[in-house]
């Protein structure tokens, strides 16, 4: 309580200014190097997600590298060896296979 009624003694709005720009400064910092750059990467990924089809060969984030066999709504079901077949929530893929 008594820093604000410091600002206001001081220098009235001029000190408060002062107090909040490096505030706002740092987080418009962070908004540009760290927010902005990851909405892009989920949005990117996103549109990778709505366009894998069958036999597109994805990596999940549990590590699993496998070829789809199906698109559900919410699933994927891909082939991970010859005979083993897995069920994985859309979410739970993270990219293509690198070639």
């Amino acid at each position: 309580m008594n820093i604000v009624l410091l600002f206001f003694q001081e220098g009235g709005s001029y000190g408060i200014i002062t107090a909040i720009l490096p505030f706002v400064f740092i987080f418009g910092i962070f908004y540009f190097l760290v927010i902005l750059p990851q909405k892009k990467q989920k949005q990117q990924l996103q549109e990778l997600i709505t366009q894998l089809k069958i036999n597109d060969e994805v990596v999940t984030n549990g590590g699993i590298i496998g070829k789809i066999k199906e698109v559900r709504d919410t699933s994927f079901i891909i082939q991970s060896a010859e005979k083993s077949f897995l069920e994985v929530g859309k979410s739970a893929v993270v990219g293509k296979k690198a070639e």
